[in-house]
Protein backbone atom coordinates (compact mmCIF):
# COMPACT_ATOMS: atom_id res chain seq x y z
CA UNK A 1 0.00 0.00 0.00
CA UNK A 2 1.40 3.38 -1.04
CA UNK A 3 2.21 5.68 1.86
CA UNK A 4 0.26 8.93 2.18
CA UNK A 5 1.72 12.25 3.27
CA UNK A 6 -0.01 15.29 4.65
CA UNK A 7 1.14 17.33 1.64
CA UNK A 8 -0.41 14.80 -0.74
CA UNK A 9 -3.67 14.94 1.24
CA UNK A 10 -3.69 18.72 0.96
CA UNK A 11 -3.21 18.48 -2.81
CA UNK A 12 -6.02 15.91 -3.14
CA UNK A 13 -8.53 18.25 -1.50
CA UNK A 14 -7.20 21.53 -2.93
CA UNK A 15 -6.34 22.48 0.63
CA UNK A 16 -3.65 24.37 2.50
CA UNK A 17 -1.32 22.41 4.78
CA UNK A 18 -0.44 24.14 8.03
CA UNK A 19 2.29 22.21 9.79
CA UNK A 20 4.72 19.45 8.83
CA UNK A 21 4.67 17.33 5.71
CA UNK A 22 4.77 13.87 7.24
CA UNK A 23 3.68 10.30 6.53
CA UNK A 24 0.24 9.22 7.79
CA UNK A 25 -0.52 5.55 8.39
CA UNK A 26 -4.00 5.37 9.91
CA UNK A 27 -7.46 5.43 8.36
CA UNK A 28 -9.84 8.31 7.63
CA UNK A 29 -12.07 8.61 10.66
CA UNK A 30 -14.54 10.77 12.58
CA UNK A 31 -13.34 12.55 15.70
CA UNK A 32 -15.45 10.51 18.10
CA UNK A 33 -13.97 7.16 16.98
CA UNK A 34 -10.47 8.20 15.96
CA UNK A 35 -7.50 6.04 17.02
CA UNK A 36 -3.79 6.78 17.19
CA UNK A 37 -2.38 7.59 13.76
CA UNK A 38 -5.78 8.14 12.12
CA UNK A 39 -6.66 11.12 9.93
CA UNK A 40 -9.57 13.13 11.31
CA UNK A 41 -12.00 14.50 8.73
CA UNK A 42 -14.52 16.96 10.13
CA UNK A 43 -16.50 19.68 8.38
CA UNK A 44 -15.71 22.03 11.28
CA UNK A 45 -13.47 21.84 14.30
CA UNK A 46 -12.79 24.12 17.27
CA UNK A 47 -10.29 24.16 20.14
CA UNK A 48 -12.14 21.40 22.02
CA UNK A 49 -11.94 19.16 18.94
CA UNK A 50 -8.23 19.83 18.47
CA UNK A 51 -7.55 19.00 22.12
CA UNK A 52 -9.45 15.72 21.74
CA UNK A 53 -7.54 14.91 18.55
CA UNK A 54 -4.25 15.60 20.33
CA UNK A 55 -5.13 13.28 23.24
CA UNK A 56 -5.96 10.50 20.80
CA UNK A 57 -2.71 10.90 18.87
CA UNK A 58 -4.07 11.68 15.41
CA UNK A 59 -1.70 12.06 12.47
CA UNK A 60 -3.51 15.08 10.97
CA UNK A 61 -6.77 17.02 10.87
CA UNK A 62 -8.61 17.88 7.64
CA UNK A 63 -11.42 20.41 7.92
CA UNK A 64 -13.33 23.04 5.98
CA UNK A 65 -13.87 25.35 8.94
CA UNK A 66 -11.28 25.82 11.72
CA UNK A 67 -13.05 27.85 14.36
CA UNK A 68 -11.66 30.03 17.11
CA UNK A 69 -8.01 29.26 17.87
CA UNK A 70 -8.13 25.74 16.38
CA UNK A 71 -5.23 26.38 13.98
CA UNK A 72 -2.98 27.90 16.63
CA UNK A 73 -3.73 25.04 19.02
CA UNK A 74 -2.99 22.44 16.33
CA UNK A 75 0.37 24.13 15.75
CA UNK A 76 1.07 24.10 19.48
CA UNK A 77 0.37 20.35 19.62
CA UNK A 78 2.38 19.82 16.40
CA UNK A 79 -0.62 18.34 14.56
CA UNK A 80 -0.67 19.07 10.81
CA UNK A 81 -4.00 20.67 9.90
CA UNK A 82 -5.33 20.94 6.35
CA UNK A 83 -7.91 23.58 5.46
CA UNK A 84 -9.91 22.58 2.39
CA UNK A 85 -12.43 24.78 0.56
CA UNK A 86 -14.69 21.74 -0.03
CA UNK A 87 -14.82 18.97 2.59
CA UNK A 88 -16.38 16.59 0.07
CA UNK A 89 -13.11 16.49 -1.88
CA UNK A 90 -11.20 14.78 0.91
CA UNK A 91 -14.07 12.41 1.62
CA UNK A 92 -14.25 11.41 -2.04
CA UNK A 93 -10.50 10.78 -2.03
CA UNK A 94 -10.89 8.78 1.19
CA UNK A 95 -13.39 6.48 -0.53
CA UNK A 96 -11.19 5.85 -3.55
CA UNK A 97 -8.15 5.34 -1.30
CA UNK A 98 -9.87 2.88 1.04
CA UNK A 99 -11.02 0.67 -1.84
CA UNK A 100 -7.50 0.55 -3.25
CA UNK A 101 -5.97 -0.09 0.18
CA UNK A 102 -8.51 -2.44 1.77
CA UNK A 103 -10.90 -3.84 -0.83
CA UNK A 104 -9.50 -3.58 -4.37
CA UNK A 105 -11.38 -6.59 -5.76
CA UNK A 106 -14.88 -5.92 -4.42
CA UNK A 107 -18.03 -6.01 -6.49
CA UNK A 108 -19.46 -2.47 -6.20
CA UNK A 109 -23.06 -1.36 -6.71
CA UNK A 110 -24.26 2.26 -6.43
CA UNK A 111 -27.93 3.23 -6.05
CA UNK A 112 -29.09 6.82 -6.47
CA UNK A 113 -32.25 8.79 -7.24
CA UNK A 114 -34.75 10.84 -5.24
CA UNK A 115 -36.95 8.14 -3.70
CA UNK A 116 -36.42 4.46 -3.01
CA UNK A 117 -32.63 4.54 -2.65
CA UNK A 118 -32.51 3.12 0.84
CA UNK A 119 -34.93 0.24 0.34
CA UNK A 120 -33.44 -0.70 -3.04
CA UNK A 121 -29.91 -0.61 -1.61
CA UNK A 122 -30.92 -2.60 1.45
CA UNK A 123 -32.74 -5.24 -0.61
CA UNK A 124 -29.81 -5.72 -3.03
CA UNK A 125 -27.59 -6.11 0.04
CA UNK A 126 -30.03 -8.70 1.46
CA UNK A 127 -30.07 -10.72 -1.77
CA UNK A 128 -26.27 -10.70 -2.11
CA UNK A 129 -25.96 -11.77 1.51
CA UNK A 130 -28.40 -14.62 0.87
CA UNK A 131 -26.24 -15.58 -2.12
CA UNK A 132 -23.25 -15.99 0.22
CA UNK A 133 -21.40 -12.72 -0.36
CA UNK A 134 -19.47 -11.00 2.42
CA UNK A 135 -21.22 -7.70 1.70
CA UNK A 136 -21.47 -4.24 3.23
CA UNK A 137 -23.94 -1.40 2.77
CA UNK A 138 -23.92 2.18 4.02
CA UNK A 139 -27.71 2.36 4.19
CA UNK A 140 -29.28 2.77 7.60
CA UNK A 141 -32.82 3.65 8.65
CA UNK A 142 -32.13 7.40 8.59
CA UNK A 143 -29.84 7.39 5.51
CA UNK A 144 -27.12 9.16 7.47
CA UNK A 145 -24.13 7.52 5.80
CA UNK A 146 -24.76 8.38 2.15
CA UNK A 147 -23.18 11.84 2.12
CA UNK A 148 -19.76 13.33 1.63
CA UNK A 149 -19.88 15.51 4.74
CA UNK A 150 -18.25 12.83 6.90
CA UNK A 151 -15.86 9.98 6.01
CA UNK A 152 -18.30 7.27 7.07
CA UNK A 153 -18.13 5.10 3.93
CA UNK A 154 -14.32 5.05 4.00
CA UNK A 155 -14.34 4.35 7.75
CA UNK A 156 -16.85 1.51 7.50
CA UNK A 157 -14.96 -0.22 4.68
CA UNK A 158 -11.60 0.08 6.48
CA UNK A 159 -13.13 -1.38 9.65
CA UNK A 160 -15.09 -4.18 7.93
CA UNK A 161 -14.35 -7.51 9.58
CA UNK A 162 -13.44 -10.33 7.24
CA UNK A 163 -12.84 -10.48 3.50
CA UNK A 164 -15.09 -7.86 1.90
CA UNK A 165 -16.45 -9.25 -1.37
CA UNK A 166 -19.17 -6.74 -2.30
CA UNK A 167 -20.53 -3.32 -1.37
CA UNK A 168 -23.94 -1.83 -2.12
CA UNK A 169 -23.77 1.92 -1.54
CA UNK A 170 -26.57 4.45 -1.47
CA UNK A 171 -25.49 7.79 -2.92
CA UNK A 172 -27.47 10.92 -2.16
CA UNK A 173 -28.56 12.56 -5.39
CA UNK A 174 -27.74 16.03 -4.06
CA UNK A 175 -26.17 17.23 -0.85
CA UNK A 176 -25.52 20.49 0.92
CA UNK A 177 -24.01 21.76 4.11
CA UNK A 178 -25.40 24.85 5.81
CA UNK A 179 -26.06 27.25 2.89
CA UNK A 180 -23.73 25.64 0.37
CA UNK A 181 -24.67 23.23 -2.39
CA UNK A 182 -22.11 20.45 -2.75
CA UNK A 183 -21.93 20.59 -6.53
CA UNK A 184 -21.79 17.31 -8.46
CA UNK A 185 -22.20 15.33 -5.25
CA UNK A 186 -23.56 12.17 -6.89
CA UNK A 187 -20.93 12.29 -9.65
CA UNK A 188 -18.06 12.90 -7.22
CA UNK A 189 -18.99 10.07 -4.91
CA UNK A 190 -19.79 7.59 -7.68
CA UNK A 191 -16.52 8.34 -9.45
CA UNK A 192 -14.70 7.69 -6.17
CA UNK A 193 -16.45 4.33 -5.73
CA UNK A 194 -15.89 3.19 -9.35
CA UNK A 195 -18.93 0.87 -9.30
CA UNK A 196 -19.57 -2.10 -11.57
CA UNK A 197 -23.33 -1.35 -11.44
CA UNK A 198 -25.34 1.86 -11.05
CA UNK A 199 -29.07 1.79 -10.31
CA UNK A 200 -31.20 4.90 -10.88
CA UNK A 201 -34.57 4.84 -9.12
CA UNK A 202 -36.51 8.01 -10.00
CA UNK A 203 -36.45 11.79 -10.27
CA UNK A 204 -38.61 13.92 -7.99
CA UNK A 205 -38.31 17.12 -5.96
CA UNK A 206 -36.97 16.77 -2.44
CA UNK A 207 -33.98 18.98 -1.60
CA UNK A 208 -35.57 22.32 -2.45
CA UNK A 209 -32.89 24.98 -2.26
CA UNK A 210 -30.22 22.61 -3.53
CA UNK A 211 -32.18 21.99 -6.71
CA UNK A 212 -35.05 24.15 -7.91
CA UNK A 213 -36.67 22.02 -10.60
CA UNK A 214 -37.06 18.46 -11.83
CA UNK A 215 -34.61 19.29 -14.61
CA UNK A 216 -31.93 20.26 -12.08
CA UNK A 217 -32.60 17.12 -10.04
CA UNK A 218 -32.36 15.05 -13.21
CA UNK A 219 -29.00 16.60 -14.11
CA UNK A 220 -27.57 15.79 -10.67
CA UNK A 221 -28.80 12.19 -10.80
CA UNK A 222 -27.68 11.56 -14.39
CA UNK A 223 -24.20 12.85 -13.55
CA UNK A 224 -23.33 9.40 -12.17
CA UNK A 225 -23.22 8.19 -15.78
CA UNK A 226 -20.49 10.64 -16.79
CA UNK A 227 -17.31 8.67 -17.16
CA UNK A 228 -18.99 5.46 -15.95
CA UNK A 229 -16.84 2.45 -16.84
CA UNK A 230 -18.82 -0.33 -15.18
CA UNK A 231 -20.77 -3.27 -16.54
CA UNK A 232 -24.46 -2.48 -15.94
CA UNK A 233 -26.78 0.53 -15.77
CA UNK A 234 -30.20 -0.28 -14.29
CA UNK A 235 -32.97 2.23 -15.11
CA UNK A 236 -36.59 2.63 -14.03
CA UNK A 237 -38.69 2.18 -17.18
CA UNK A 238 -41.68 3.84 -15.48
CA UNK A 239 -39.95 7.18 -14.83
CA UNK A 240 -39.76 9.37 -17.97
CA UNK A 241 -36.82 11.44 -16.74
CA UNK A 242 -34.85 8.30 -15.86
CA UNK A 243 -35.70 6.85 -19.26
CA UNK A 244 -34.23 9.95 -20.92
CA UNK A 245 -30.88 9.01 -19.38
CA UNK A 246 -30.53 5.87 -21.49
CA UNK A 247 -28.82 7.98 -24.15
CA UNK A 248 -26.05 8.79 -21.66
CA UNK A 249 -25.14 5.16 -20.98
CA UNK A 250 -21.62 4.42 -22.30
CA UNK A 251 -21.45 1.96 -25.18
CA UNK A 252 -19.42 -0.51 -23.14
CA UNK A 253 -22.09 -0.87 -20.45
CA UNK A 254 -25.17 -3.08 -20.64
CA UNK A 255 -28.48 -1.22 -20.23
CA UNK A 256 -31.13 -2.93 -18.11
CA UNK A 257 -34.70 -1.70 -17.54
CA UNK A 258 -37.14 -2.62 -14.81
CA UNK A 259 -40.84 -1.86 -14.59
CA UNK A 260 -43.67 -2.07 -17.11
CA UNK A 261 -42.78 -3.61 -20.49
CA UNK A 262 -39.38 -4.70 -19.16
CA UNK A 263 -37.81 -8.10 -18.62
CA UNK A 264 -38.50 -7.68 -14.90
CA UNK A 265 -42.01 -6.37 -14.34
CA UNK A 266 -44.93 -6.56 -11.95
CA UNK A 267 -48.22 -8.15 -12.94
CA UNK A 268 -51.25 -8.98 -10.85
CA UNK A 269 -49.81 -12.39 -9.91
CA UNK A 270 -46.42 -11.10 -8.79
CA UNK A 271 -43.00 -10.24 -10.23
CA UNK A 272 -42.15 -11.77 -13.60
CA UNK A 273 -38.81 -12.26 -15.33
CA UNK A 274 -38.95 -12.69 -19.10
CA UNK A 275 -42.62 -13.67 -18.87
CA UNK A 276 -42.12 -16.31 -16.16
CA UNK A 277 -43.37 -15.82 -12.61
CA UNK A 278 -40.34 -15.29 -10.38
CA UNK A 279 -41.88 -14.11 -7.09
CA UNK A 280 -45.59 -14.81 -6.47
CA UNK A 281 -47.68 -11.98 -5.09
CA UNK A 282 -48.23 -13.80 -1.80
CA UNK A 283 -44.45 -13.99 -1.28
CA UNK A 284 -43.96 -10.22 -1.48
CA UNK A 285 -43.64 -8.85 2.07
CA UNK A 286 -45.27 -5.58 0.97
CA UNK A 287 -47.48 -4.84 -1.99
CA UNK A 288 -47.47 -1.04 -2.07
CA UNK A 289 -46.49 0.48 -5.46
CA UNK A 290 -43.28 2.12 -4.24
CA UNK A 291 -42.12 -1.05 -2.48
CA UNK A 292 -42.78 -3.05 -5.64
CA UNK A 293 -40.74 -0.54 -7.67
CA UNK A 294 -37.82 -0.93 -5.26
CA UNK A 295 -38.14 -4.71 -5.42
CA UNK A 296 -38.11 -4.65 -9.23
CA UNK A 297 -34.89 -2.59 -9.14
CA UNK A 298 -33.22 -4.99 -6.70
CA UNK A 299 -34.33 -8.07 -8.62
CA UNK A 300 -33.15 -6.65 -11.95
CA UNK A 301 -29.76 -5.79 -10.47
CA UNK A 302 -29.16 -9.17 -8.91
CA UNK A 303 -30.33 -11.04 -12.01
CA UNK A 304 -27.74 -9.05 -13.98
CA UNK A 305 -25.16 -10.18 -11.41
CA UNK A 306 -26.18 -13.80 -12.11
CA UNK A 307 -27.69 -14.51 -8.71
CA UNK A 308 -29.84 -17.65 -8.92
CA UNK A 309 -33.61 -17.02 -9.15
CA UNK A 310 -34.35 -19.26 -6.15
CA UNK A 311 -31.90 -17.22 -4.04
CA UNK A 312 -33.55 -13.96 -5.10
CA UNK A 313 -37.01 -15.37 -4.37
CA UNK A 314 -35.99 -16.56 -0.90
CA UNK A 315 -34.29 -13.27 0.00
CA UNK A 316 -37.24 -11.12 -1.14
CA UNK A 317 -39.91 -13.27 0.50
CA UNK A 318 -38.11 -13.14 3.87
CA UNK A 319 -37.03 -9.50 3.52
CA UNK A 320 -37.17 -7.36 6.67
CA UNK A 321 -37.44 -3.68 5.69
CA UNK A 322 -35.51 -0.81 7.16
CA UNK A 323 -37.01 0.97 10.10
CA UNK A 324 -39.67 3.52 9.10
CA UNK A 325 -40.29 1.98 5.67
CA UNK A 326 -44.01 1.20 5.92
CA UNK A 327 -43.32 -0.31 9.34
CA UNK A 328 -46.23 -1.68 11.35
CA UNK A 329 -46.03 -0.29 14.88
CA UNK A 330 -49.30 -1.67 16.18
CA UNK A 331 -52.68 -3.23 15.49
CA UNK A 332 -56.16 -2.30 16.74
CA UNK A 333 -55.79 0.36 15.44
CA UNK A 334 -53.34 -0.42 12.66
CA UNK A 335 -50.41 2.01 13.02
CA UNK A 336 -48.09 2.42 10.02
CA UNK A 337 -44.89 4.46 10.19
CA UNK A 338 -43.13 5.65 7.03
CA UNK A 339 -40.24 7.98 6.20
CA UNK A 340 -42.31 9.73 3.49
CA UNK A 341 -40.87 13.23 3.51
CA UNK A 342 -41.23 14.66 0.01
CA UNK A 343 -44.24 15.11 -2.31
CA UNK A 344 -43.93 11.89 -4.32
CA UNK A 345 -43.19 9.84 -1.22
CA UNK A 346 -46.17 11.31 0.61
CA UNK A 347 -48.59 10.61 -2.23
CA UNK A 348 -47.44 7.02 -2.72
CA UNK A 349 -47.43 6.21 1.00
CA UNK A 350 -50.81 7.77 1.76
CA UNK A 351 -52.38 5.87 -1.13
CA UNK A 352 -50.89 2.56 0.02
CA UNK A 353 -52.01 3.07 3.63
CA UNK A 354 -55.45 4.37 2.66
CA UNK A 355 -56.03 1.21 0.60
CA UNK A 356 -55.67 -0.76 3.83
CA UNK A 357 -57.94 1.51 5.84
CA UNK A 358 -61.50 0.96 6.94
CA UNK A 359 -63.49 3.66 8.68
CA UNK A 360 -61.71 6.96 9.22
CA UNK A 361 -58.13 7.33 7.99
CA UNK A 362 -55.93 9.08 10.55
CA UNK A 363 -52.87 10.85 9.16
CA UNK A 364 -50.22 12.34 11.45
CA UNK A 365 -47.70 14.41 9.48
CA UNK A 366 -44.54 16.07 10.80
CA UNK A 367 -43.70 19.41 9.16
CA UNK A 368 -40.15 19.49 7.76
CA UNK A 369 -38.14 21.69 10.08
CA UNK A 370 -35.46 24.04 8.74
CA UNK A 371 -35.98 22.80 5.17
CA UNK A 372 -37.54 25.97 3.81
CA UNK A 373 -40.95 27.17 2.75
CA UNK A 374 -40.90 25.71 -0.78
CA UNK A 375 -40.58 22.08 0.25
CA UNK A 376 -43.17 22.45 2.99
CA UNK A 377 -45.56 24.08 0.56
CA UNK A 378 -45.14 21.15 -1.84
CA UNK A 379 -45.49 18.63 0.97
CA UNK A 380 -48.67 20.25 2.22
CA UNK A 381 -50.07 20.22 -1.31
CA UNK A 382 -49.25 16.52 -1.58
CA UNK A 383 -51.02 15.83 1.71
CA UNK A 384 -54.07 17.80 0.60
CA UNK A 385 -54.29 16.03 -2.75
CA UNK A 386 -53.79 12.61 -1.16
CA UNK A 387 -56.57 12.78 1.42
CA UNK A 388 -59.26 14.48 -0.65
CA UNK A 389 -62.11 12.04 -1.06
CA UNK A 390 -61.14 10.11 2.06
CA UNK A 391 -62.90 10.09 5.40
CA UNK A 392 -59.87 11.51 7.19
CA UNK A 393 -58.56 12.94 10.43
CA UNK A 394 -55.46 15.03 9.71
CA UNK A 395 -53.05 15.97 12.49
CA UNK A 396 -49.92 18.00 11.78
CA UNK A 397 -47.11 18.55 14.25
CA UNK A 398 -44.01 20.69 14.66
CA UNK A 399 -42.49 18.01 16.97
CA UNK A 400 -40.86 20.63 19.18
CA UNK A 401 -40.44 18.07 21.96
CA UNK A 402 -38.19 15.74 19.93
CA UNK A 403 -36.21 17.72 17.31
CA UNK A 404 -32.92 19.56 17.69
CA UNK A 405 -32.11 23.07 16.47
CA UNK A 406 -31.12 21.78 13.01
CA UNK A 407 -34.67 20.46 12.50
CA UNK A 408 -36.71 23.12 14.30
CA UNK A 409 -39.89 24.13 12.44
CA UNK A 410 -39.68 27.84 11.73
CA UNK A 411 -42.82 30.00 11.97
CA UNK A 412 -42.72 30.63 8.21
CA UNK A 413 -42.61 26.88 7.48
CA UNK A 414 -45.58 26.18 9.73
CA UNK A 415 -47.44 29.14 8.24
CA UNK A 416 -47.00 28.05 4.61
CA UNK A 417 -47.98 24.46 5.42
CA UNK A 418 -51.20 25.56 7.10
CA UNK A 419 -52.01 28.11 4.39
CA UNK A 420 -51.97 25.39 1.73
CA UNK A 421 -54.32 23.18 3.77
CA UNK A 422 -56.69 26.08 4.35
CA UNK A 423 -56.65 27.05 0.68
CA UNK A 424 -57.49 23.45 -0.29
CA UNK A 425 -60.30 23.27 2.27
CA UNK A 426 -58.58 20.58 4.35
CA UNK A 427 -59.57 20.27 8.00
CA UNK A 428 -56.65 19.72 10.36
CA UNK A 429 -55.43 19.98 13.92
CA UNK A 430 -51.94 21.26 14.70
CA UNK A 431 -49.90 20.37 17.78
CA UNK A 432 -46.54 21.81 18.73
CA UNK A 433 -45.37 18.49 20.15
CA UNK A 434 -45.22 14.98 18.76
CA UNK A 435 -46.51 13.41 21.96
CA UNK A 436 -49.69 15.52 21.86
CA UNK A 437 -50.33 14.62 18.23
CA UNK A 438 -49.86 10.89 18.83
CA UNK A 439 -52.03 10.87 21.96
CA UNK A 440 -54.81 12.59 20.03
CA UNK A 441 -54.54 10.14 17.12
CA UNK A 442 -54.73 7.16 19.49
CA UNK A 443 -57.77 8.57 21.27
CA UNK A 444 -59.52 9.39 17.99
CA UNK A 445 -58.97 6.09 16.17
CA UNK A 446 -61.22 3.08 16.62
CA UNK A 447 -59.67 -0.37 16.80
CA UNK A 448 -60.55 -1.24 13.20
CA UNK A 449 -59.14 2.02 11.77
CA UNK A 450 -55.70 3.01 10.44
CA UNK A 451 -53.18 5.61 11.66
CA UNK A 452 -50.39 6.61 9.26
CA UNK A 453 -47.35 8.47 10.58
CA UNK A 454 -45.25 10.30 7.98
CA UNK A 455 -42.34 12.72 7.98
CA UNK A 456 -38.59 12.79 8.43
CA UNK A 457 -36.73 13.92 11.57
CA UNK A 458 -39.87 15.19 13.27
CA UNK A 459 -41.45 11.73 13.10
CA UNK A 460 -38.31 9.61 13.63
CA UNK A 461 -38.86 9.18 17.40
CA UNK A 462 -42.54 8.21 17.01
CA UNK A 463 -42.01 4.54 17.83
CA UNK A 464 -40.33 5.36 21.15
CA UNK A 465 -42.91 8.05 21.97
CA UNK A 466 -45.74 5.56 21.36
CA UNK A 467 -44.07 3.06 23.68
CA UNK A 468 -43.88 5.70 26.41
CA UNK A 469 -47.53 6.63 25.91
CA UNK A 470 -48.58 2.97 26.30
CA UNK A 471 -46.62 2.71 29.53
CA UNK A 472 -48.30 5.73 31.10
Amino acid sequence: MKELTTLELAQKCQGKLIGNNQIVRGIFNILKDVKEGDMVVRHWIDEIGVEMASRKGVSCIITQDARGNAIQLAQKFNIPIIITPRIELINAFAISWVFEAYAPNTLRVVVTGTNGKSTTTHMIHTILKEAGYNVHTNTDSESEFNTLIDPMVAKQIAEFEGDLEAVVLEVSEVQGWEDRNMENHAHLMTTAIQPHVVVLTNVALDHIGLVHSLEEASLEISSVLKGFKGDFVVLNHDDPLIMDMQNMVPSGSQLIFYGSKSKVEFRKDGIFFQGTLLIPLEDLPFKSPHFIQNTLAAVSTTIALKIKPEVIRKAVSSYQPLKRRFTILGNDPLIIDDFAHNPDGIKATVKSAADLASGRFHLVCAIRGSRGESLNQLNAQAVAESIKGLKYNLIITSSQDVVDSANWVKPSEKKVFIEVLQKEGINYTHYDTLIESLKTALKSAKNNETILLIGAQGMDPASDVLQNIKQE
